[in-house]
């Protein structure tokens, strides 16, 4: 029987908890919880208001709790096999030819800031204020994306790069933390901070020799790999996150000359 009220209702259920939480949430339905103390259980802002939705369709259409709960986990078992499901994409900027059909850096990387719903940590060399690049990170801010990148320095670059920090092109999005390579001071001036890439909520990674900029991502020739799923972007995010607790990234400050 199609009961399309609670099916919609599930699945927003789902999107708005995770799917760990989505699991706690079977779990509370299949131990037969009351509406009330599910809601007091997942008193999240967004999240309660979409298991209200999920109850009032159960009601609606008669689904039972058991039922419900087993309907979650099967969506979120698909939800999870689907996730892990490896796709590897190339990316480009500049010229494309007809035989070999391309996905431009610029709509590519807004789009994987625009999948971001809980994290997203990018690495660049040179950073230029870029509109598109700009209201995207704002957008993510506003879900209440947590962002962190990793940019290089004036000082770290040895004179390789000139004008303003590429630091002060994020300058005008909200929330988002800034970080640069604390380096030893015997390899100043002889190595460079120079890894380019994005990586959404663990999921997706944009890995290429594009910075952010917009030369980079829509004038230059560019070449990188988009790469959905499997264990590449959890690496690439563990690796970035371990890098800052043990120091060697640290948080940028303007008052400092760190190379």
């Amino acid at each position: 029987m199609s009961r399309p009220a609670f099916e919609g209702a599930a699945e927003a259920a789902v999107e708005a908890l995770g799917l760990s939480r989505s699991k706690d949430l079977a779990g509370l339905l299949a131990q037969g919880r009351t509406r009330e103390r599910v809601l007091t259980e997942l008193a999240t802002p967004g999240v309660s208001e979409a298991a209200a939705r999920l109850y009032d369709a159960m009601q609606a259409e008669a689904v039972p709790a058991s039922e419900a709960a087993a309907y979650i986990r099967g969506y979120v078992a698909a939800r999870q096999q689907t996730r892990d499901a490896v796709q590897v994409r190339t990316v480009w900027s500049g010229p494309s030819t007809p035989g070999v059909p391309v996905r431009a850096t610029a709509q590519v990387l807004v789009e994987v800031i625009n999948e971001a719903q809980h994290e997203l940590l990018a690495m660049t060399y040179a950073a230029r204020p870029y509109p598109a690049l700009t209201k995207a990170l704002t957008e993510a801010a506003g879900r209440g994306v947590q962002m962190h990148v990793v940019v290089e320095t004036l000082a770290g670059a040895g004179g390789l790069l000139s004008g303003r920090e590429p630091a002060e092109a994020f300058a005008s999005v909200p929330g988002l933390l800034l970080w640069v390579w604390a380096r030893d001071p015997a390899d100043r001036g002889r190595s460079r901070q120079h890894a380019k890439l994005a990586v959404a909520d663990r999921r997706t990674l944009l890995l290429g020799s594009a910075n952010l900029t917009e030369s980079g991502a829509r004038r230059n020739m560019e070449a990188g790999v988009l790469v959905t799923g499997g264990e590449a972007p959890r690496r690439v995010a563990e690796h970035i996150r371990e890098l800052q607790r043990r120091g060697i990234l640290r948080p940028f400050s303007a008052n400092q000359a760190l190379g």
